[in-house]
């Protein structure tokens, strides 16, 4: 039997680096398709392995997860927002790259995600952790320099993906950056594509999404940038999208 979300996650432990101003509920689309990998506690310790998540993505994570850090610069020396929490070392290596005048802040609807990244990193980490919604944060209008979404879009149905996406616009200043790291249609001759279609359309409702429309085609209208940049690997299977505002 599927556990409802009262019984998923333990409450998410308070501390200096740690932020949860109101509990935003678990969106009845998160809790419908995707309980069993982020909800369930038995999920949560069944998919925390690196060489898992590397697996799900066919042996591309160490380099897309590098591809994404790369755009924040080393040392990181401005404010960056991750939203949503990421199986494997992904939070620890950016957090590894703080440098003065840097800082980390990750959102998270799910308290279970935030009580799994809490446990990843060290009692002193600069890290804040947030409870938030992605599609409705709480965040100031230009409070970050960069905003990373690695792997969250291809998991929302199509209106809260363009909330999610209009929210990390708002939160991001003039000049500052959105990062997206995603799944994008294979080419024709791409092995995977038959097998990767399987997978959307028994686990991934929303993933086919990325298939069909380019990223761009989910932003508020009328919205400019100074300049989008659009970069696909492993046989066009993923993509980097990267926004300057």
């Amino acid at each position: 039997m599927k556990p409802t979300a009262n019984s998923l996650a333990p409450p998410l432990p308070l501390n200096p680096s740690t932020s949860s101003p109101s509990d935003p509920g678990i969106p009845d689309y998160l809790e419908k398709n995707y309980w069993w990998a982020y909800l369930h506690p038995k999920a949560v310790r069944f998919f925390e392995r690196e060489w898992l998540v590397n697996l799900i993505l066919w042996g591309n994570f160490r380099r897309l997860r590098d591809l994404a850090l790369a755009e924040l610069g080393n040392p990181i020396a401005n404010k960056v927002l991750q939203v949503a929490c990421v199986y494997g070392n992904f939070t620890q290596r950016i957090a590894a790259r703080l440098g003065p005048g840097g800082s980390l802040d990750v959102v998270d609807v799910a308290p279970i995600q935030l009580a799994n990244l809490e446990a990843k990193l060290p009692a002193d980490s600069p890290v804040r952790l947030h409870c938030q919604d992605a599609s409705r944060l709480h965040f100031a209008d230009a409070s970050f320099d960069a905003v990373m979404l690695f792997f969250l879009l291809h998991e929302q149905p199509e209106a809260v993906r363009r909330a999610t996406l209009a929210e990390a616009l708002r939160v991001t200043r003039p000049g500052g950056r959105i990062v997206i790291v995603d799944y994008h249609k294979p080419l024709s001759g791409n092995p995977l594509r038959f097998l990767m279609r399987l997978v959307f359309r028994y686990l991934e409702p929303f993933a086919i999404d990325l298939w069909q429309q380019d990223i761009a085609a989910y932003l508020p209208a009328g919205t400019t940038f100074s300049a989008i940049a659009k970069e696909t690997f492993f046989g066009d299977l993923y993509q980097k999208v990267v926004l300057i505002r």
